[in-house]
């Protein structure tokens, strides 16, 4: 069975992703270095992950598997979602995929080297309406996909 799992600490797509799992009666685990607010929603997990920078990280894709859906920001997580078999979705509704994390962790170190040079200022640009459509819709297809036993 299908189960999503949400690198949560800075995720905007919390509650999206919890209502689209909902709708499927998916299991779902808000997985995060620091304290969230707990949902009560019988289908969460909160899980609290103390330690090291990537204990999150780690306890997922431990845990992740073939059928399994990643929500992340976090490429190199993505990375190793998809080496276990997982689709990985971005809160953006960018889907990754064995053709373009090559591309991405490569943009992802250029970007930091710029930054560290000074070159470059500021991150990530600002999270739209259009984003939360197109997660909506990209992760709801991704689900129907699991559920057909298609691979990610």
């Amino acid at each position: 069975m299908t189960s999503l799992y949400v690198d949560a600490d800075a995720c905007p797509v919390k509650a999206e992703a919890i209502r689209v799992a909902e709708r499927h009666g998916l299991e779902v685990f808000l997985v995060s270095n620091g304290g969230l607010r707990p949902t009560g929603h019988p289908l969460v997990r909160e899980v609290t992950v103390p330690g090291a920078f990537d204990a999150a990280d780690d306890w997922i894709v431990e845990r992740i598997g073939p059928g399994d859906i990643a929500i992340t920001a976090d490429i190199p997580l993505a990375s190793r979602c998809l080496d276990k078999g997982a689709a990985v979705l971005g809160p953006t509704g960018k889907p990754f995929s064995r053709q373009n994390i090559g591309m991405a962790l490569a943009m992802r170190d250029v970007m930091a080297d710029l930054r560290a040079m000074g070159t470059v200022s500021g991150y990530n640009r600002s999270f739209t309406p259009a984003d939360r459509s197109r997660f909506l819709n990209e992760l709801e297809r991704l689900i129907r996909q699991a559920q057909r036993g298609a691979p990610a």
